[in-house]
């Protein structure tokens, strides 16, 4: 059986559903092809005010279910020392500096606002994808979709990515891999900069239970078993998870390199990726939803255009790509012993130092101006420590 659309899009996630959402509003006919969406992620979760705001006009984020986060504890276990940072959320809403969502919740209401408008989900798996002069076709199990466009945005493992484009290289992927505590949960973000490998663990709160792992990336020479014993220690040592069950995940993140987002391969004749598949993820926190949501925003407004490919990546590289070039450049500074040992320090003594790292935990402080305003809070030696560490000078 073949079906005719406008628009196939493959993935229901944020990116996907969010791209699927627009299209079908503006009255396009869209396939929306997943066959496990909505779902539990294995990953923090946090959903930045900015992205809520992105999201308001399809999903009342006032009856999310999600764990309002109030403070952020940057932890140094070799020092045996911590310091909080107020993130100032007064509840679910767009001016609120994070939450942590229930992913399948979250990624549900997307899914359903995009079938409301109109789209069409068609739940399969998808097993080839195929690009010509006049059309583009996609084979599931089940049957062969055809369009005019197609749009990918299913995440790091991406058919139409290694089909149209190229795979992530090893180096260019995160693994990020730990443990869903059920049972317990919290108020508080825990992040704990690790330097070998470079990396953090993280605890971050859901509704009903704690997700904690370590993110670092994949092609330092450390696996998945020996990474997700680590974060198991840590839950020993921290005794962050009381005697919560512990249910293992593991999953590829891309953190690409500052070079790639120079030739981000983002467009061609009748297709684009989006969110995780295009690789726009922060390089630092890892975090990706708001790029997810806002990249399948701009592949809807472009599919809707004459030259499709070329306006999608031009607007790519200018609104999205430019700040993640600048996070990529900083990251090996950020990680780096002698930046993370004197940003503990700061953090318990500086208020200001807080609030620009309130600031970036929220999505609020761009990474362009982020060693400037460090400048100016008058903490020198950070700044300093950042920029000797091999970070450039932006």
């Amino acid at each position: 059986m073949t079906s005719a659309y406008d628009v196939i899009v493959v993935g229901a996630g944020p990116a996907g559903a969010s791209a699927a959402w627009a299209l079908a509003r503006a009255g396009a006919s869209v396939a929306l092809v997943d066959p496990s969406h909505p779902r539990e992620k294995p990953c923090g979760g946090g959903v930045t005010g900015r992205a809520l705001a992105l999201v308001a006009d399809a999903i009342d984020p006032a009856g999310l279910t999600a764990a309002v986060i109030e403070t952020a504890r940057f932890a140094d276990a070799r020092a045996g020392s911590a310091a909080i940072v107020p993130l100032e959320a007064h509840g679910i809403a767009p001016a609120s500096a994070l939450v942590v969502a229930s992913r399948a919740d979250f990624d549900g209401r997307l899914l359903d606002a995009a079938r409301r408008a109109g789209a069409t989900l068609v739940e399969t798996r998808v097993s080839e994808v195929a690009v010509d002069r006049t059309a583009v076709r996609v084979e599931t199990p089940h049957g062969i979709l055809r369009a005019g466009f197609l749009i990918g945005a299913d995440g790091a493992n991406s058919l139409v990515r290694r089909r149209l484009a190229c795979p992530f290289r090893r180096d260019q992927l995160s693994i990020a891999t730990g443990f869903f505590a059920h049972g317990v949960t919290s108020r508080e973000v825990v992040i704990e900069i690790v330097p070998d490998p470079p990396g953090y663990i993280w605890s971050f709160p859901r509704p009903n239970h704690l997700a904690i792992g370590i993110c670092t990336q994949a092609d330092t020479g450390v696996g998945s078993r020996q990474l997700r014993q680590r974060a198991a220690d840590w839950i020993r040592s921290t005794r962050i998870a009381g005697g919560a069950s512990l249910a293992a995940y593991s999953w590829p993140i891309p953190s690409l390199h500052a070079a790639d987002f120079d030739r981000l391969p983002t467009a061609g004749s009748r297709w684009c990726l989006a969110g995780d598949a295009a690789g726009l993820v922060d390089p630092i926190t890892r975090e990706g939803i708001f790029f997810a949501i806002q990249s399948g925003r701009f592949a809807a407004a472009a599919v809707q255009g004459p030259n499709a490919a070329r306006e999608y990546a031009a607007r790519i590289a200018d609104e999205i790509a430019t700040e993640l070039r600048c996070a990529a450049a900083l990251k090996d500074g950020f990680f780096h012993p002698r930046f993370t040992g004197l940003l503990l320090r700061a953090l318990r003594h500086s208020g200001a130092v807080r609030r620009v790292m309130a600031d970036l935990v929220a999505g609020r402080q761009p990474y362009a101006t982020l060693k400037w305003r460090l400048i100016r809070t008058l903490e020198l030696r950070l700044a300093w420590a950042w920029m000797r560490s091999g970070a450039p000078w932006a």
